[in-house]
């Protein structure tokens, strides 16, 4: 079930390609160890302790870990709220736009002459605003997220907006408790709701479209947490529709960086006019920076050329079938063909129009050749 759901996520949270950036999400650090590719540039707000070393070098932390703190101002020692984006260095480059204001040694620990750090290995927060943190008054749905061991394994009541299997992709993963688990969300936060199905006795809401995702619920629960998620384990009979609240926070501020080289192919196997290929090969391509893997869908095209016919009476070209997997972790897509390729032809894969990386920057259109063996 974790697969469908993480799917669906992946889908509903990057179908819509605009020029805008995205909105602050509040997070934890739980969730940026365990998911950084989700929240890589993402502008975030984010609960925990600050803490200045002897080095010079400024954390933030909590009993999940701790990460870096980039910030050009005073930061108040103890519990803090930062506000800024996140980064993943190693899903950047050296070149990098953003990266051209900051000494990458004495900033984030890397020296550019070396081995540049793989996705997850450097995590920076690079903060715009940092202020000491109030206690939450009460569980709601943004104070869960921003202070989950305060409630874990707690009985809480929340309410927040339905958000259906993940359909606005507010969160990077599902915990697959059950087969109704679904998202409540609430302003700039969100989390999951796990073994209570979506309906009353007036009342049942879809999981996986968007028809019911203006309706508001109230439930009870336990709160519980693991892979940088937290879902609250709902008790029978606590689920009810309650109307939305009269007055919405205001949006908050967004912030806007220079755009990052666009994503490019940096490796492909085969390789370009590679000969004498396994007919049960492969392909696997690889992007210098993340990809939007909802638009790879219909923008893939695996042919042999028109001019290549098996034997002189075939009426055209075969097809060359195939499924696709991406994988975030090493920016890899992967064609498999559900046969083996016809033998000692010339094989041609074309990534068309349309594929963006996951800041929406277009991949240029690229083709690979290569010829099958005997």
């Amino acid at each position: 079930m974790k697969a469908p759901c993480l799917a669906l996520a992946l889908v509903a949270a990057t179908a819509a390609v605009s020029a805008q950036p995205a909105a602050r999400r509040a997070t934890n650090l739980a969730a940026l160890l365990a998911h950084p590719g989700f929240f890589h540039l993402r502008p975030i707000v984010i609960v925990g302790r600050t803490t200045l070393h002897d080095n010079g070098e400024l954390r933030l932390a909590d009993e999940s870990g701790s990460i870096r703190v980039v910030f050009k101002g005073r930061a108040p020692d103890g519990m803090s709220e930062l506000r800024g984006e996140f980064w993943d260095l190693g899903r950047m480059s050296v070149d990098d736009t953003r990266l051209a204001a900051y000494d990458l040694k004495e900033t984030f620990g890397i020296d550019p002459e070396s081995a540049w750090p793989r996705p997850g290995q450097n995590l920076a927060i690079v903060a715009t605003a940092v202020a000491a943190a109030q206690n939450p008054a009460a569980p709601s749905v943004r104070n869960i997220v921003l202070h989950p061991s305060r409630y874990a394994d707690q009985r809480i009541s929340v309410t927040g907006q339905f958000g259906g299997r993940n359909l606005l992709g507010d969160l990077p993963d599902a915990p697959a408790q059950s087969r109704w688990d679904f998202v409540l969300r609430s302003a700039d936060a969100a989390i999951w709701v796990t073994n209570i199905r979506p309906r009353g006795r007036d009342f049942e809401l879809a999981l996986d479209a968007r028809i019911d995702t203006g309706r508001w619920l109230e439930l009870s629960g336990r709160l519980q947490q693991g892979r940088g998620l937290q879902w609250l384990d709902a008790e029978p009979g606590s689920l009810k529709l309650v109307p939305p609240p009269k007055e919405t926070p205001p949006d908050e501020p967004q912030i806007r960086v220079p755009a990052a080289p666009p994503p490019e192919v940096v490796f492909s196997a085969p390789t370009q006019d590679e000969t004498e290929v396994l007919p049960t090969t492969s392909v696997r391509i690889q992007f210098s920076r993340d990809i939007n893997p909802a638009t790879f869908r219909g923008r893939i095209r695996v042919t042999y050329p028109s001019a290549e016919t098996r034997d002189p009476g075939e009426p055209g070209t075969p097809a060359a079938e195939f499924t696709t997997q991406y994988l975030p972790g090493t920016r890899v897509l992967e064609i498999k063909f559900m046969a083996p390729l016809e033998r000692l032809r010339t094989v041609t894969v074309e990534l068309l129009d349309g594929i963006m990386g996951s800041d929406k920057q277009a991949l240029a259109p690229w083709t690979l050749t290569f010829q099958t063996g005997g």
